[in-house]
């Protein structure tokens, strides 16, 4: 069952989404050659915390960390640990705040120092996807519009799009009804209204869209190829007005 959320609702999880945001935008300075994973799971964790919120992936299912780190080839659910970032990384931090009981979840791609052409290329592209599929949530279309679209970019520009992890419902609990996949055929799936809330989060691959799941840790996805990953996330409220990014960084 999709939830439909008050305004009032959505403006509780746009408080989270307003702390999200402003953790991303700190990031974007501290994020060097030279920097832990880990160094940047205790700033997240301590910037939440500080904003008197919780890092909702902290335990979440056993999850250890306040956030995900995801380097290169690895695609989403990335571990911190003591690999040190070098110039030429890209790297993905994903992480989803509670508020008073509200949650807004927002993952971003960071280049660490100078980066390849095809990795700026990957980059640009998935936050084009990104936009493009919010442009698609608009009350009366269909979720399945939002992954045609996606998908229609993404390998227009010779990439792949995920197909094993999907965006999300989201507000009291991380992840609720409905599934939002970044693929497909348009004109599919229930349709979209006025008060949803979600996510869109669309992870592109530089090659194939094929995966494996770490068996040590069994959280960290990779692309089966070695290729590079990226991804942007926001989640989005549907309004009458068209769909309101609740995750918006300042740039």
């Amino acid at each position: 069952m999709t939830n439909i959320r008050t305004k009032a609702q959505i403006e509780k999880i746009k408080g989270a989404g307003r702390i999200v945001a402003a953790c991303h935008e700190n990031l974007r300075n501290i994020i060097k050659p030279g920097i832990t994973t880990l160094t940047i799971d205790k700033f997240v964790e301590e910037f939440i915390t500080s904003h008197n919120a919780i890092p909702a992936q902290k335990g979440y299912h056993g999850y250890p960390y306040a956030s995900c780190t995801s380097v290169n080839d690895e695609i989403c659910h990335g571990m911190p640990s003591r690999y040190i970032l070098k110039e030429g990384d890209i790297v993905k931090v994903d992480m989803v705040v509670n508020k008073n009981g509200w949650m807004a979840d927002s993952a971003w791609c960071y280049a660490v120092g100078d980066i390849s052409v095809t990795a700026k290329k990957l980059m640009t592209v998935t936050k084009e996807c990104l936009y493009i599929g919010i442009c698609k949530a608009i009350d009366g279309n269909r979720l399945g519009d939002i992954g045609y679209y996606i998908q229609r970019h993404a390998e227009k520009n010779g990439f792949s799009v995920v197909r094993d992890f999907t965006g999300h419902g989201i507000g009291n609990s991380m992840h609720e009804d409905p599934a939002i996949l970044h693929y497909g055929q348009k004109d599919r799936g229930i349709r979209i209204q006025e008060g949803m809330v979600f996510t869109i989060e669309p992870m592109i691959n530089e090659g194939d869209y094929d995966l494996y799941v770490d068996k040590d840790n069994g959280w960290t996805a990779y692309t089966s190829d070695g290729s590079l990953s990226v991804q942007y996330e926001h989640t989005i409220a549907i309004t009458s007005n068209g769909p309101e990014i609740l995750t918006e960084q300042e740039f």
